[in-house]
């Protein structure tokens, strides 16, 4: 799993590749800590690259949104494949995020 994270036009987009898995999440949370200090600016989840998403991934992106949400911004969600996508649905993830 890698996870690259950059400033671009304004907001702060993370571009996840590889596999989500239990085993990378801990490395990808310390990854996406950056997206911590967002304060006021928009957040990019770009899935174009992500293969798989467990649990624990799930959980991340749960972490992300409750951040973000705190401090005034939004979280957006590119690029999910089909798999991914009937995941998210599956859990309901479907209503809390909002996808571009």
């Amino acid at each position: 799993m890698n996870t690259t994270i950059k400033e671009q036009n304004g907001e702060l987009v993370a571009v996840l590749d590889g596999r989500l898995d239990t085993a990378a999440a801990v490395q990808t949370e310390k990854d996406l800590q950056p997206l911590t200090d967002c304060a006021g600016k928009n957040v990019v989840l770009d899935c174009n690259a992500l293969e798989y998403i467990s649990s624990s991934g799930l959980r991340l992106f749960l972490s992300v949104l409750k951040n973000a949400k705190g401090k005034g911004s939004h979280v957006f969600i590119t690029g999910m494949n089909n798999d991914i996508r009937n995941v998210f649905a599956m859990t309901g993830f479907t209503n809390l995020f909002e996808f571009r």
